[in-house]
């Protein structure tokens, strides 16, 4: 199976780093899993459960609300980012927008309430994830990522690089989403309130692509020049719960990359294969 997933990458024109588990049994799989990969937007993930400890331990409140000025954005695509006038959203609306719309101002905007990404990586250390490092917030990845590009090509960008930008791996990245789907994350309460989030992701072109009808996603996705990346759960009707990273590197820059999105489906959907046919 192993040859298969490579096969699919390879034919869409990218590198795979990818890890699954059951989650409802021990089994689990991987192609270079331990390995530093680039997280770009699913270091989204650890931010909410950030967000979900502190507001167990009585830091934060998800119902108090922030000012988020129009002065105050982060570059991106969607959400508060492309907003042109103030705003004011409860704590957990602004996590919704980060995780479903992927916001970069919501996530900053958290970030920075949350004590940003020195306290995240404490947290990491502290629930066994030490291998999930940030460097910074959105803006701070982003201005990095222009300043390195400059004119020169992104092949050649540190930023992109697992050694220069909020990294983990694949095995660790489904480990947080294991320790989210069995309450162990944060409370319980806090936990389903992150799987609910998850589950409202508004891009389902990546990892469910390689699906058919009856099966639920929750997960975060995330973008970066030549890098397409999904960690999530997926879920089927007969009741099986599957946790896979998928990490991708394509040897091209292109701002769309079809091939490698449908590929990602098509690996995640080989590796649970693999894992029930153990």
């Amino acid at each position: 199976m192993r040859d298969e997933i490579e096969r699919v990458a390879e034919a869409s024109g990218a590198r795979v780093w990818l890890h699954a588990r059951n989650l409802d049994g021990e089994n689990e799989m991987g192609i270079d899993a331990d390995a530093p990969v680039v997280l770009a937007s699913t270091f989204k993930i650890p931010v909410l459960i950030e967000l979900a400890r502190q507001s167990d331990a009585g830091r934060v409140s998800l119902t108090d609300r922030i000012a988020v000025p129009a002065s105050r954005r982060t570059d991106g695509p969607t959400g508060l980012s492309v907003m042109l006038d103030d705003a004011n959203l409860s704590v957990r609306d602004l996590a919704f927008l980060m995780m479903s719309v992927s916001d970069n101002t919501a996530t900053d905007v958290l970030m920075e309430l949350l004590g940003g990404a020195e306290r995240i990586n404490a947290t990491m250390k502290e629930i066994g994830s030490e291998e999930t490092h940030l460097l910074g917030d959105c803006k701070f990845l982003l201005d990095d990522l222009g300043a390195q590009l400059g004119d020169g090509p992104p092949r050649a960008c540190p930023a992109l690089e697992p050694s220069g930008t909020n990294r983990s791996t694949p095995r660790a990245m489904t480990r947080l989403l294991a320790m989210i789907w069995h309450d162990e994350a944060a409370s319980a309460d806090a936990c389903a309130a992150m799987r609910r989030i998850m589950g409202l992701q508004v891009w389902p072109h990546r990892l469910t692509s390689g699906f058919g009808d009856g099966v639920t996603l929750s997960a975060k996705t995330g973008t970066l020049p030549g890098i397409r990346n999904e960690a999530g759960v997926i879920e089927f009707a007969d009741g099986g719960r599957y946790a896979v990273a998928v990490y991708t590197r394509a040897r091209s820059f292109d701002s769309r990359l079809p091939a490698v999105d449908a590929a990602i489906g098509t690996i995640a959907r080989l590796a649970i294969e693999a894992l029930n046919s153990d």
